[in-house]
């Protein structure tokens, strides 16, 4: 199978809650049968480094942990948590807070499988993508597509 920069159009939402997806997709686009399946002591690892990505990508904790929140469910999709401790974790605060939820976790229980897998982020069935006319024609952008992407990304840029 020969993959192609448009391929990568797929990933969307899938990656959310699930770093670790890019390095499963480069694993499958040289060959490699290889995935990573983390336990859930790997996935309290990835979720707390986040909140820190987040603190030094905003400066401010209480900003950083306000959009920590969102991801709490996408990371612990299929993972035997409990509704107790997610309620918490979408009211943190601070590092700390989040740290000390993580920690009461059992960080040995392993990946719980198929229901780890899945649509991500968004309620309901597969909606379908839509692409500008001719989108996928070429893998080299011509003008109007060039200028598309500018306009849109001054959009949400801020310029």
């Amino acid at each position: 199978v020969e993959y192609t920069g448009v391929d990568g159009v797929v990933v969307g939402r899938g990656c959310q809650g699930r770093p670790w997806l890019f390095g499963d997709l480069q694993n499958a686009f040289t060959g490699s049968e290889e995935r990573f399946r983390p336990g859930l002591g790997t996935v309290a690892d990835a979720l707390y480094r986040h909140g820190e990505l987040l603190v030094d990508t905003y400066g401010d904790e209480l900003k950083a942990m306000r959009d920590i929140r969102k991801h709490v469910s996408w990371y612990f999709k299929g993972y035997p948590v409990g509704g107790e401790i997610r309620r918490s974790m979408v009211t943190v605060e601070t590092l700390d807070q989040l740290r000390e939820l993580l920690d009461t976790l059992d960080r040995s229980i392993p990946y719980p499988g198929a229901v780890a897998e899945g649509p991500r982020g968004r309620a309901g069935g597969p909606k379908k993508p839509h692409l500008p006319e001719g989108w996928l024609d070429s893998q080299e952008l011509n003008t109007e597509q060039q200028a598309m992407i500018h306009a849109a990304e001054l959009d949400i840029s801020g310029g």
